[in-house]
């Protein structure tokens, strides 16, 4: 091989490390869906659960799930109506800890956003509707923002409860205001790129999506009565769909395939899917499940199906992706929050159980199960994994499991 080919082939591969350390975290896993990409793990679990590796005993109150970057595990929490990202070792010892600003402290208190690391920086969004940068290094703030006075964003009921998308420059989210209802933000600075009206509703806490299309990339996320696209790049609103419910809570992030959406939410309203036009700026519907309601617990799409739980619909299901035909479903476990990867799925339930079930539309089979004591609160924050394992947040605890 020439000297030339060689130095060509090192460059592509610095500038793919490079590429690498800048890719966002998501909330619900790398692909932003809740399908992990970890293989080799276990298909079942020993009598009384997995094996737990460590226990961090002091991150605060909330609700947020761990993000995984530049070796460490970061954590938002709150302690005495302050809020902190707390940066932990692989082996669940505290690098540091820093305080970001006042946390929601009233009904059903402590941070609710995941925080969201780019290369050294790093993006925690407050209940109260502040967005914070800080050095992913050791937590020195970098710029703040506080969209309900700036932007004129509105607070919902329990708080803002949104993790940031960003992509390249962007970073998108979603104040509520009736100006400002959807924005693009420099992420460098705080400063406005874009702005949308959308439908002028309060944000109804859901993290957004981003689908990348032949003819352009597309921002999907769900505000007070309404699902809307949004063209990412120039903040136009594109469509917007009617989904609403008792409480105006969409927490649960569109789920997008084959160019179609699921969107779906609690309080008995249920999902649609929707098919895209080609080019993103229509959508029609394509069917309605009113079973699958999630409050707040997502769905995964797994070959083919769609698998999660209903909350007024207290049961576990599963539905065929093309026809919205419900193949199953099942009361072993209580209603809450589903993620997979390996072809298993992995349940966290609202009574605090943890559970191993393979995803399959054919039967729902516990084939592992624990009780998740540590901790306090409520049994809400999405579980996450990493390196083979599973990682449980319980209020002040987080818990990581050995799955492979």
């Amino acid at each position: 091989m020439s000297r030339k080919l060689v130095f060509t082939a090192l460059g592509i591969f610095l500038l793919s490390i490079v590429a690498f350390a800048q890719a966002p975290t998501h909330w619900r896993g790398p692909n932003a869906n809740g399908v992990y990409n970890d293989t080799g793990l276990l298909k079942s679990w020993p009598e009384d659960g997995p094996e737990i590796l460590w226990h961090f005993d002091g991150v605060g109150e909330g609700f947020s799930s761990p993000a995984f970057a530049n070796n460490a595990i970061y954590l938002s929490g709150m302690e005495d109506s302050t809020g902190y990202i707390y940066s932990l070792s692989q082996d669940g010892e505290l690098i540091w800890k820093k305080e970001y600003g006042k946390e929601w402290s009233v009904s059903f208190p402590g941070s609710r956003s995941t925080p969201v690391i780019v290369g050294d920086l790093l993006y925690i969004y407050s209940g109260l509707g502040v967005v914070y940068c800080m050095d992913a290094g050791n937590g020195d703030l970098k710029w703040k923002k506080d969209l309900m006075k700036e932007l004129g964003g509105r607070n919902i009921q329990w708080g803002v409860t949104e993790t940031f998308l960003i992509d390249g420059d962007k970073l998108f989210c979603t104040p509520g205001g009736e100006i400002h209802n959807v924005v693009a933000l420099n992420r460098y600075n705080g400063e406005l790129i874009w702005t949308s009206k959308g439908e002028g509703e309060k944000s109804a806490y859901c993290s957004p999506l981003l689908i990348e299309l032949p003819a352009r990339k597309l921002l999907v996320t769900m505000t007070e009565k309404h699902i809307l696209g949004i063209d990412a790049e120039t903040g136009s609103k594109l469509w917007s769909y009617g989904q609403s419910n008792t409480w105006s809570v969409h927490a649960n992030t569109p789920v997008y395939s084959d160019g179609a959406l699921f969107c779906f939410s609690g309080y008995g309203q249920g999902g649609v899917k929707l098919k895209l036009s080609p080019d993103g700026s229509s959508v029609s519907k394509m069917w309605v499940s009113k079973t699958l309601d999630s409050r707040i617990g997502g769905i995964v799409l797994v070959d083919g199906y769609l698998y999660g739980s209903g909350d007024t619909n207290r049961y576990w299901q599963c539905v065929d992706w093309e026809t919205g035909e419900q193949k199953y479903k099942a009361k072993d476990i209580g209603k809450g929050v589903v993620i997979s990867a390996d072809g298993m799925l992995f349940l966290y339930s609202d009574r605090g159980e943890l559970a191993l079930v393979k995803a399959t539309p054919e039967e729902f089979k516990v084939s592992g199960k624990t009780k998740v004591k540590l901790g306090n609160m409520q049994h809400w924050a999405h579980p996450a994994i990493n390196n083979g394992r599973l990682f449980v947040r319980h209020g002040n605890a987080l818990i990581a499991y050995k799955i492979k």
